[in-house]
């Protein structure tokens, strides 16, 4: 079946509850600035779109908001099927059962939960860096720390797990926890399967329990394809958490309803018990029916066409980087995030990377500071937008840099 979906057109976000524009310029936050007069707003910070979502999401969320009860529920068999469905057609993974699934107030309330399930208040847990800045409030608002093993480029400028060190710093700091990334955000990179074997034959020798963030594994861009984690090995698979949701995927973080696929019972067994210590630990209803209206083949042949225009995206912005002395990033290879090294240009203009970031914000480029995620020269910015919207953007940046 031919779908025709809408990439092209920037919503207007005003007035609609939106982060990524309703909280420019606020006081005291960790926003972008607000764009002087005479510019709009080029939301590019917050790691949520600027396109449509789906129609099969929009017309399930509309279908059951038309029965007007929303009382006491239980998931339905309709959503386990979606879920396991969805990853057999998209990701080739078999053996998902409906009592593997279980429902985690956001990602990194499933990092919660793990947190407290399986360290005790004060342990480290292991961090690749840079650091999506979720996974630092969740694990220091736990009164956990972070462990970072940083990642590093090697001759080619692709980003790597440095296994000796991640080996080190279990030994050293006695880990029992670690958080694997897959796709990495905020490098964009999409694991190699022998990557993710090495990683695996690392935490299985030091029995590490492994919390995997899977929540990108939709955003693949062209030529990259995601391997779940789990479907490594056997001990990868018993000892591995894996959270996902259809939040980055058809930009419903709004609606809050991430799921776990667990399969070993022990740790399913104290990762829920954990969660339900808050009792707040369920789901949505209508959650539950956009992630239905998403997983479906629509949502798929949706998906497919986005990854299209975020390939484009990515093109225009690295050729941009690439083209511009002093800025440098890794082509992302997943998510719709890319990671700016803005060192050279900063120390060869004698600015700082805030007189940097301030003057992109003044002219509407809303990207964000990268220092939040480890990187003491960088900016993050976001290319889920329309391509046209990309490409001004990109117009505006270069006149800052000049």
């Amino acid at each position: 079946m031919h779908y025709d979906f809408d990439f092209e057109t920037m919503l207007d976000r005003i007035g609609k509850d939106a982060m990524a524009v309703e909280s420019l310029g606020a006081p005291g936050g960790f926003a972008p600035g607000a764009p002087k007069e005479g510019y709009d707003a080029i939301p590019m910070w917050v790691a949520d779109m600027n396109f449509p979502t789906a129609p099969s999401v929009t017309r399930a969320i509309i279908e059951r908001a038309q029965h007007p009860a929303f009382g006491y529920y239980r998931p339905s068999d309709a959503y386990f099927k979606a879920i396991i469905g969805w990853h057999e057609r998209r990701h080739g993974v078999t053996g998902i059962q409906p009592h593997h699934i279980g429902y985690q107030n956001g990602v990194l309330g499933g990092l919660a939960s793990a947190c407290g399930a399986f360290t005790s208040p004060g342990d480290k847990v292991l961090v690749n860096s840079p650091t999506y800045i979720g996974f630092t409030h969740a694990i220091e608002r736990c009164g956990r720390f972070l462990e970072l093993s940083p990642l590093v480029r090697d001759d080619e400028g692709v980003w790597r797990m440095d296994f000796e060190d991640m080996a080190r710093r279990i030994e050293q700091e006695h880990i029992s926890l670690a958080v694997l990334c897959s796709p990495y955000n905020p490098c964009g990179r999409v694991w190699e399967r022998w990557e993710l074997e090495r990683a695996a034959e690392l935490f299985a020798a030091h029995d590490v329990v492994v919390v995997v963030d899977e929540i990108w594994s939709d955003i693949i861009l062209p030529g990259y394809e995601h391997i779940s984690f789990h479907t490594i090995s056997e001990d990868a698979r018993m000892r591995s958490i894996t959270l996902n949701a259809p939040s980055k995927t058809f930009n419903l973080a709004g609606l809050i309803g991430s799921y776990d696929i667990t399969f070993n019972d022990r740790l399913r067994e104290r990762l829920y018990a954990q969660g339900r210590t808050s009792y707040y630990n369920d789901m949505n209803v209508l959650s539950m029916h956009a992630l239905i209206g998403g997983y479906s083949d629509e949502g798929s042949a949706w998906v497919d066409g986005l990854n299209q225009v975020l390939g484009e995206n990515v093109r225009l912005a690295c050729d941009f980087i690439d083209a511009t002395e002093g800025l440098e990033a890794f082509r992302p290879q997943g998510t719709y995030m890319i990671f700016v090294d803005c060192t050279q240009w900063c120390q060869t203009h004698g600015r700082t990377i805030d007189e940097l970031e301030r003057s992109l914000w003044d002219v509407g480029v809303a990207v964000q500071d990268g220092r939040m995620f480890h990187g003491p020269c960088h900016i993050r910015m976001n290319l889920a937008l329309p391509t046209h919207k990309v490409k001004e953007a990109l117009e505006r940046m270069g006149d800052v840099l000049k």
